[in-house]
């Protein structure tokens, strides 16, 4: 067993991951890669695109998701989120993971900074009896 965390959100990826950058990777959703998937996957864009030569499926990553978990378990998160950003030097990451643990106090987000997956943990104030903060 173990405490379950549900996680929404994720990182947009700048500029996209391109089809060279994803085939291989561990955090492709697409076989071979995606038989064996991780806490986190890519999201993956398909367009077609005419050529000279017919039609052209281009694939890119454009965020960074959770895999569908039925209970995950966020005890290496932070990890799972600076390994991904450490496979793919060279671009930039935005957005956030939110996640909310089991009990109504547990609520912390993940985002990158620098480079590095941080942990964020909210701060709760109380405002003075009076209403003045």
């Amino acid at each position: 067993m173990g405490y379950i965390t549900h996680v929404t959100g994720e990182f947009a990826i700048t500029p996209q991951l391109t089809w060279t950058e994803i085939k291989d990777s561990p955090y492709s959703p697409i076989p071979p890669a995606g038989d064996d998937r991780l806490e986190l996957v890519l999201r993956v864009d398909e367009v077609t695109v005419d050529t000279d030569d017919g039609p052209l499926l281009r694939r890119t990553a454009s965020a960074l998701v959770m895999s569908e978990i039925d209970e995950y378990r966020a005890y290496g998160l932070l990890d799972a989120v600076q390994a991904a950003v450490d496979a793919f030097p060279g671009h930039e990451w935005s957005g956030r993971l939110e996640c909310e643990g089991e009990e109504n106090s547990d609520m912390w987000r993940v985002i990158i900074r620098d480079g590095r997956a941080l942990k964020i943990e909210p701060r709760i104030v109380w405002p003075d009896e009076d209403g003045a903060e």
